[in-house]
């Protein structure tokens, strides 16, 4: 290996991320990953569980930046209300990465594998908005609506965004999904 260089995790993160979109997911190794950030594998280890957490090491920090966010919500803000203050405040995340968040979309999008992996950390999403709610004193019922509805607009809004790299933030696209939901419920 050459001298050390700083920020191993990012090198591994773009170097995952090229040879995903290169080779494919499942003909890239760690090996790879590592070779191509100028790190050894052992190095790799030391940041990610396995090349697939490349894609998903953030699911904690997102999952925290929604619940924080309903948390901080007005305490006469309705379940609905919650969830979107939720979803908005996940925006900040995403500043600033459309780019990686585009790619990282194609490569999930390409393996079922992946694809599966990205349901499972939607539903965790949803639990812990629901559990957020039923703090919040919502009944576990119309918590458990609420959560499952706004992880499908979060979908809807972040596929919408990376989509449409000039278009406004996540958190904007966030709210005009939940102005189209609220139009296809009028009343």
């Amino acid at each position: 290996m050459a001298r050390w260089e700083p920020d191993a995790e990012g090198r591994l993160r773009d170097a995952a991320m090229a040879l995903f979109t290169e080779r494919g997911y499942d003909a890239t190794t760690v090996g790879d990953i590592a070779e191509r950030a100028g790190v050894t594998a052992r190095t790799f280890f030391r940041y990610f569980a396995d090349k697939r957490e490349v894609l998903f090491a953030g699911s904690d920090d997102l999952e925290r930046l929604m619940v924080t966010g309903l948390t901080a919500a007005p305490a006469s803000a309705g379940p609905m209300q919650a969830v979107a203050a939720g979803l908005c405040a996940s925006g900040e995340m995403f500043a600033g990465r459309r780019d990686f968040a585009r790619r990282r979309q194609a490569v999930v999008a390409a393996s079922p594998v992946l694809r599966e992996r990205e349901l499972i950390k939607m539903a965790t999403l949803a639990t812990a908005l629901s559990d957020a709610l039923r703090d919040r004193g919502v009944a576990a019922e119309v918590a458990s609506l609420a959560a499952e509805t706004g992880v499908a607009v979060f979908r809807v809004a972040f596929e919408r965004w990376v989509t449409d790299p000039g278009g406004p933030d996540l958190a904007e696209v966030v709210r005009t999904t939940l102005a189209d939901l609220a139009d296809l419920t009028p009343g």
